[in-house]
């Protein structure tokens, strides 16, 4: 593809705000880190540090990856809270919680405040402790029968990791992060989010630039990057069953999208995007605003097309 047409694409994606919202960053860079697209729009740039949202998500699968790859924890290992001993929850394995099949009743809503589980934990009466919030949802589900989205699994998952850790906490735990997560990455400007007892926020917040978002990227298209087995990139890869969002697969802490085979996608809010392409040696992150009533589609739509003519 010409530069001509690349720079076309990208002018069609910062200036329709109509369609797109506001687009804030947006980087492709090859399996060896070269930049194949950049644009940023007038209030970011490449040294702007940026909110993932839930692609921190997937980030937090690589924090676990590295604690499995030591031998620090399995994902067969269950009893993982204590206020489960006693009931059906210590079932509930580390998978369970990767996988989004914990079977906790949690609404995922980004819009009702009145109905949403997520909006409590992050900016209401589960602000300040967000692992006993999340861990006080009762079964909705047998663990393993049912495939559910929550912000609230992923900060549990994350309180594992941390005790894995070391039973880490606020900067201690940030340290962690940095040295075997971040930094091996590339991830310099990364910067993890912690509630009141310093425990990451692991559903919504990394900060970080477009172009560390695109180096976590790599981590998965180098098959590991010498940071996690091989083995763990194709457990984030390999489908979980009984997904129910239209038009979308999972695997673990990433998203797959049917009709992109050979995509692995980190999602979040207002239509952040890192893609993963396995097929074409790419790395794309999109960062930016867009209203919740656009839904995406334009986005996602106009991702496909650039990945396309790359």
């Amino acid at each position: 593809m010409t530069a001509t047409k690349v720079e076309s694409l990208l002018d069609r994606h910062f200036e329709d705000e109509v369609h797109m919202g506001q687009s804030l960053a947006l980087i492709v860079v090859d399996r060896d880190g070269r930049t194949l697209a950049e644009r940023y729009g007038p209030s970011a740039g490449p040294d702007v540090p940026l909110i993932s949202w839930s692609m921190a998500k997937s980030i937090a699968h690589l924090a676990v990856g590295v604690l499995v790859g030591e031998g620090a924890l399995s994902l067969s290992d269950d009893h993982l809270v204590d206020r489960w001993a006693d009931d059906e929850r210590a079932t509930i394995t580390l998978d369970h919680l990767l996988r989004m099949t914990d079977g906790l009743a949690f609404v995922e809503d980004y819009v009702d405040g009145e109905a949403s589980d997520t909006i409590e934990m992050l900016f209401g009466r589960g602000a300040d402790d967000i692992v006993t919030f999340a861990a006080d949802r009762p079964l909705a589900a047998p663990p393993g029968t049912r495939w559910s989205y929550s912000s609230g699994t992923t900060n549990l998952l994350a309180d594992v990791a941390s005790r894995a850790a070391g039973g880490l906490r606020g900067e201690a735990w940030g340290s962690w992060l940095a040295k075997r997560v971040f930094m091996p990455a590339g991830m310099a400007s990364a910067e993890p989010r912690f509630d009141a007892l310093g425990a990451w926020v692991a559903s919504s917040y990394v900060y970080a630039t477009a172009a560390d978002f695109a180096r976590f990227g790599l981590v998965y298209l180098q098959d590991g990057a010498a940071i996690v087995d091989p083995a763990w990139v194709q457990h984030a890869r390999t489908p979980t069953a009984g997904v129910t969002e239209p038009g979308r697969g999972y695997g673990a802490q990433w998203w797959r999208w049917p009709d992109r085979p050979h995509w692995l996608v980190a999602q979040g809010y207002e239509t952040q995007r890192t893609i993963v392409d396995f097929e074409r040696d790419l790395v794309a992150v999109r960062l930016g605003k867009t209203p919740q009533e656009l839904g995406g589609e334009h986005v996602d739509a106009w991702l496909r097309e650039l990945l396309d003519a790359l």
